[in-house]
């Protein structure tokens, strides 16, 4: 295996290696991923103990993917916090308090004011992350397909049944899979090779959106992920994983960056489509 030579390298590898990492290496990753500047700060014992996660899981895990060792995978994570640090995703929810704490849950509009500070705190972390997306394959890949297959289910399933409305909306030929009368297995066998699924999960994951993964693969379907990171096991033999994450509360978890990337999707697509330019052009859709 090549060595990564950038984070995003890296996340790429990750995912590839996935299923060959062992569970603590993967584990390993998976906090590497959430905490790079943990990883890029501390030495190994110290995210060990922070982590719960044995050092040699670390090195293990950096050896597999081509480095000498944690300190060489160090210094890639060390490289961009020098030029400009970013906090990640977990950091800024460590920040905003995560599972904020609200003295009065029965109070509405104390729970609207802490859930409405989380969605601006996922959104705010979906934008600077955006130049990571490759929102442009993603497109290309949802142009190229015959018909387009959307999966979501249990929390996923707003943003699934809105990206299969909006997708039809701009001209792009979409079904969604709900699951519904049990008929979820019936319903991704019509997904054929010349398709593309878009499975949307995020964890827990569902069951069935891992099931019909797997299934369309064997159909030689492509696949889209949209899911929370590149070890997802949604994210296992897709074509492209678009990684989003989203604040929680009190057990309810926020659907804003997912549900702005559904958007971004098919805002995109209806452009690509029409080629206008102009804001006017899409009056019509309705989206």
């Amino acid at each position: 295996m090549d060595k990564p030579a950038t984070l995003d390298q890296l996340r790429d590898a990750i995912g590839q290696a996935s299923e060959s990492l062992t569970p603590r290496a993967r584990a390993a990753a998976q906090y590497a991923l959430e905490h790079p500047n943990d990883i890029a700060l501390q030495p190994v014992a110290a995210v060990a103990q922070a982590s719960g996660i044995a050092a040699s899981a670390f090195i293990r895990m950096a050896q597999s993917l081509g480095f000498s060792g944690y300190g060489e995978l160090q210094r890639l994570f060390l490289a961009p916090l020098q030029r400009a640090a970013a906090p990640s995703f977990r950091e800024r929810i460590r920040h905003f308090g995560g599972e904020l704490a609200i003295e009065d849950p029965s109070d509405p509009t104390e729970v609207l004011r802490a859930f409405s500070q989380a969605n601006m705190v996922s959104l705010e972390h979906l934008r600077d992350d955006a130049a990571s997306l490759d929102l442009d394959r993603a497109i290309r890949l949802i142009r190229q397909a015959r018909l387009v297959h959307v999966l979501g289910l249990r929390r996923s399933y707003a943003v699934a049944a809105y990206l299969a409305y909006a997708l039809n909306r701009v001209g792009r030929p979409s079904v969604q899979i709900t699951g519904l009368g049990g008929a979820i297995a019936e319903q991704a066998g019509a997904v054929g090779p010349r398709d593309l699924l878009i499975a949307i999960s995020f964890p827990p994951y569902a069951a069935d959106t891992l099931q019909v993964c797997e299934q369309v693969q064997r159909a030689g379907a492509k696949r889209l992920a949209i899911t929370d990171g590149v070890l997802s096991p949604v994210a296992r033999g897709a074509e492209l994983v678009l990684a989003v994450n989203d604040a929680g509360l009190l057990g309810f978890r926020s659907l804003t960056s997912a549900m702005c990337l559904a958007q971004t999707l098919a805002m995109g697509l209806a452009f690509r489509d029409r080629r206008g330019g102009q804001t006017g052009a899409l009056d019509d859709i309705d989206c």
